[in-house]
């Protein structure tokens, strides 16, 4: 079953790979069933700090995802400055311009402010992660080593 659903992550700390990662796994958990089928997840990214594919924390976190949920996961990288072919990106300025300038001054503004704007007719689930993430961390290379064979450039 293919949804429109749209989860959106709110969180009070660093974005950093494992705030990514742990949504990620958080938003699976929640809908794997919503998907029986499902052999491979691709996931569209922005080349952020927190995404990119040198980040050895992101790359550590995505194979340890991969394997624990038993599915590939393909990662697309738009390039610099192509944002507006991004759906995620879409959705956001859907959500600026339903908000129309409001001040954001606290968490439940925010949260307030997401819930009630709909995207493709609905109205999303808006999750708030509480917990605080260490900005900087970083696998040296002989860890990296045994998450390597687990992931594979694109030759493009």
């Amino acid at each position: 079953m293919k949804t429109q659903q749209l989860s959106i992550y709110l969180g009070q700390s660093a974005e950093t790979s494992d705030f990514i990662v742990d949504c990620l796994t958080d938003w699976w958990h929640r809908h794997r069933s919503d998907y029986p089928e499902l052999e491979e997840w691709v996931i569209d990214l922005d080349g952020g700090s927190a995404t990119r594919s040198n980040r050895t924390q992101f790359i550590k976190r995505i194979v340890e995802l991969s394997q624990q949920i038993g599915l590939r996961i393909r990662l697309i990288y738009y390039p610099p400055y192509h944002s507006k072919y991004n759906p995620i990106e879409r959705c956001w300025a859907a959500l600026e311009h339903y908000w129309n300038g409001a001040i954001l001054d606290s968490v439940e503004a925010a949260v307030n402010w997401a819930a009630n704007m709909t995207w493709k007719g609905l109205k999303p689930i808006v999750n708030i992660v509480e917990t605080v993430y260490e900005k900087g961390i970083k696998v040296c290379p002989d860890q990296l080593k045994q998450y390597q064979p687990f992931w594979k450039r694109s030759e493009t």
